[in-house]
């Protein structure tokens, strides 16, 4: 088991593109395995690689509740094929932008297909929780973090709250 540092704001890395992967191979099986237990260390529900530093498209997932049997999921090269036209107001934090919570619109239903780590290509028809948790996900492949679906003012306060942390924990 191999827990690694996740990035929080503002690291850089946070806000690249993502590389997509050629092959699932032995790495990218060890790479969602620390992923996962990086997620569930955390505890989160899910985990994009560019959080802990890795800029590969991979996301881990674990929706499961606490009473439920884990189920995780590994996402290879996500790609989102179909957005809803309705939408859905959720609560929303991240593991890179840790204690902070607020209200985000998505499209409440997607598809998304992506690779599994047998190297099968799924297509996945997701809604509520999940479709949102997918969507947060996949964003951070693409340097996108769920504060920049805030207003400019409170994404403006949480950048400069994070900025400042970083500035004193350097200084």
């Amino acid at each position: 088991m191999a827990i690694r540092p996740i990035l929080v704001l503002p690291d850089a890395r946070l806000r690249a593109v993502a590389d997509p992967i050629d092959a699932v191979d032995d790495d990218i099986r060890a790479l969602a395995k620390d992923m996962l237990d990086t997620m569930y260390d955390a505890p989160g529900i899910g985990l994009a690689a560019p959080q802990i530093g890795v800029m590969k498209r991979v996301v881990v997932m674990d929706l499961a509740k606490e009473d439920e049997k884990p189920a995780p999921m590994v996402l290879i090269n996500p790609e989102i094929l179909k957005f809803s036209d309705e939408t859905t107001i959720t609560e929303e934090g991240c593991l890179s932008i840790p204690e902070l919570y607020y209200d985000v619109e998505r499209p409440s239903e997607i598809t998304v297909r992506y690779t599994d780590l047998d190297g099968q290509t799924i297509e996945l028809e997701a809604k509520d929780r999940l479709a949102v948790c997918v969507q947060h996900e996949l964003d951070h492949l693409d340097g996108v973090l769920y504060i920049d679906y805030l207003s400019r003012l409170k994404r403006d306060r949480v950048v400069k709250k994070f900025d400042k942390a970083a500035k004193r924990a350097v200084g």
